[in-house]
């Protein structure tokens, strides 16, 4: 042993010991954390009625929930738990007035008049915001942003009386909240009264030094949330229900690998030489550097109305092909999750797939070039020889993590006999038969409340299924640029794909999305955010069953011609719970389960959107409103481009069946 090795060991030694000690720390103050948010434990669970009629002449004197698994403490554990979404200041969406009113955008009739579920304060919900909008804490700043539960938690309604429905998709118009928000924000900034108004009650709430300080901020998320809205403009309307979420995924990947660089390239010719020098110069220096963080975000004061358009048609993909909430019972058990099959769920998957949900649900996004490899990079695969990444960010692995470990424990809802009305038991006898005659191969039985339950990916191709297909083509055709990741390397399971100047943005999200999961919390000590992402790594490996396997069905598979041709499919999946998590096919083109058992040109072309009150013969909302009331509700359009309600028909589905038989299959289908 040479001189100089001892006291390296030595070193060595206490490090490890010193990393040893701060996991076993970091893992006892999680517990003690963890705990301390299961002390909220209202019988309520924050729900409140809504007993007055609203713009769709809705209402509910009382909230019920069922019975899956979980009791109060569960439920708004998971409403008010924090993953980094920062939407804008929280003091700013505490005081925030309505476009034209001195009513708060918070009233709890205004939230209800987009579908949020109003809640009263609770102990981890002590301004009792909305359903799943949550405070959250980055770099010493306070946001208010979304949880999992703003989007997966649902709600019937009959009679008056209202289903909360835990995991369930929710009917939420996140479309246009998100344009109201910037509109209310932009309102308050150029109405002297609504200003004066506004800064006076969030400096009273003492979190802002001055009103300069107030004013810089209420420009910035005036400018931040509108343009969001501008980028994610949909030509084909989601409203209730229905969000493209990997498109506005994908369109904020593409906005934050912007470098500089690429930039100033795609300006160069997207304008003509007159406007390039007046741009460029009143930019100034906001483009001198290849490594400027938020780079789009900061030159969209320096371009008019028409650029702005321009550059988005340039850079950003339409968001056009919405679709519904996936419900999240049997999630953690599933080997494939979403509704093309796009992200596996073996090993610590779960972590990188609820990563890139906060980047699509405005968690902060702080990446940039940096000179030098870290443990970060090293981890997240960037490749020696090019510009390494820094991929700093609010995503919280820890509580998404937790979250996934929560979810193992949520169980589907069953049909309430007692509140709905009895299973006709003899008709449900006879759909069970032609259950396993024609929709068994696809929908398998499983035991809602079994901890050795599986969900296998039954995966058909979109020749075969024949519903609508732009989710599942989108997810595979689109590209864009690839700024600070080029000369990256990216993994598929047929080989890695060098990143050139364009790229598929699936591939980009991915790249992203490892490198986000490995990089440690800026918020915390160097060698306890270390700790911390270790223990996470490790504990999700210990809580996760599911192995790595090849999904299965009638699907193209992946080649090294087309990576990502097995994207090209639509997933079948156990149908318990169905009941409560209408409309149908993964678009919500098809308003009832009954209407679904029709062949295409016998389902419902339009129907209405908006009220929550179940239709129980037909199973699903209903959707036909009076002459009177169309207006206010949201005509869903079939024929429109991404609305297409064909396909899942024929005789192997079902659709060619005698009326009778039909309806036994319906009977059937409550009973899950």
């Amino acid at each position: 042993m040479s001189i100089l090795a001892e006291p390296w060991n030595r070193r060595v030694k206490l490090g490890v010991q010193i990393t040893l000690a701060v996991i076993v720390i970091s893992s006892i103050a999680g517990a003690v954390a963890h705990a301390y948010r299961f002390w909220d434990d209202d019988p309520d669970r924050g729900a409140i009625a809504m007993p007055k009629p609203d713009h769709l002449g809705e209402k509910y004197d009382r909230v019920t929930y069922l019975e899956q698994g979980w009791d109060a403490a569960d439920s708004l554990w998971f409403y008010n738990t924090p993953q980094g979404s920062d939407l804008m200041p929280y003091d700013f969406f505490l005081v925030l007035e309505q476009i034209d009113s001195t009513s708060l955008f918070r009233d709890n009739d205004n939230i209800n008049a987009y579908r949020y579920l109003p809640q009263k304060p609770t102990f981890s919900n002590p301004d009792g915001l909305p359903l799943g909008f949550v405070r959250d804490d980055y770099k010493g700043r306070e946001y208010v942003g979304l949880t999992c539960a703003a989007c997966h938690t649902g709600q019937v309604n009959f009679q008056g009386q209202a289903i909360r429905i835990d995991g369930g998709p929710a009917g939420s118009d996140m479309e246009r909240f998100m344009k109201d928000v910037g509109r209310a924000l932009t309102a308050t900034l150029n109405d002297p009264a609504k200003q004066a108004r506004f800064v006076k009650a969030v400096l009273a709430l003492d979190n802002y030094d001055s009103e300069d300080d107030v004013l810089a901020d209420l420009k910035k998320f005036a400018q931040r949330v509108t343009t969001y809205a501008v980028i994610n403009d949909p030509t084909t309307p989601y409203r209730y229900g229905r969000l493209d979420a990997f498109g506005r995924i994908y369109n904020r990947t593409l906005e934050h690998v912007m470098s500089g660089d690429q930039l100033k390239q795609i300006l160069s010719r997207m304008l003509s030489e007159e406007e390039l020098k007046v741009v460029t110069k009143d930019m100034g220096a906001v483009l001198t550097a290849d490594d400027r963080d938020h780079v789009i975000e900061h030159i969209q004061p320096f371009l008019s109305v028409k650029q702005q358009l321009r550059l988005r048609a340039e850079i950003f993909n339409s968001p056009d092909a919405p679709v519904s909430y996936p419900f999240l019972w049997d999630i953690p058990q599933h080997d494939y999750v979403q509704w093309n099959g796009l992200a596996a769920n073996a090993g610590v998957g779960p972590i990188g797939r609820n990563a890139g949900e906060v980047i699509g649900v405005f968690g902060s996004l702080d990446w940039r070039l940096q000179k030098h490899g870290t443990l970060s990079t090293l981890i997240g695969g960037q490749s020696g020889g090019v510009a390494q990444v820094n991929y700093e960010s609010s995503v919280n692995v820890a509580n998404l993590r937790r979250i996934e470990h929560h979810l193992h424990t949520l169980q589907s809802p069953v049909w309430p006999e007692a509140i709905l009305g009895r299973i006709d038991r003899e008709r449900a006898r006879k759909g069970a038969r032609l259950y396993a005659e024609y929709c068994l191969s696809c929908h398998d039985l499983i035991d809602r409340s079994s901890p050795e339950r599986r969900v296998i990916a039954q995966m058909t191709g979109l020749d075969a299924v024949k519903t609508d297909p732009k989710m599942a083509d989108n997810s595979v055709g689109y590209s864009g640029y690839s700024g600070i990741l080029r000369n990256q390397y990216v993994g598929t399971d047929v080989g890695d794909i060098l990143i050139q100047r364009k790229a598929p943005v699936a591939a980009l999200l991915t790249k992203a999305d490892v490198n986000v999961v490995a990089t440690p919390d800026p918020d915390k000590w160097l060698i306890r955010a270390w700790a911390e992402r270790i223990y996470d790594f490790v504990v999700t490996l210990r809580d996760n069953d599911i192995n790595a396997s090849i999904k299965q069905g009638p699907y193209e598979p992946d080649t090294t011609a087309d990576p990502f041709a097995s994207l090209r499919a639509y997933k079948a999946r156990p149908l318990n719970g169905i009941w409560a998590t209408a409309p149908y096919l993964h678009n919500g083109s098809v308003p009832t389960l009954r209407d679904l058992l029709e062949p295409s040109w016998l389902r419902p072309t339009t129907f209405y959107r908006g009220n929550d009150v179940i239709d129980r013969a037909r199973v699903g909302f209903v959707s036909d409103v009076a002459q009177e009331a169309e207006r206010r509700y949201f005509a869903f359009d079939t024929r429109l481009p991404g609305n297409g309600n064909a396909g899942h028909e024929g005789a192997a589905y079902g659709t060619e069946l005698p009326a009778d038989d039909k309806d036994a299959l319906v009977e059937y289908l409550k009973t899950f």
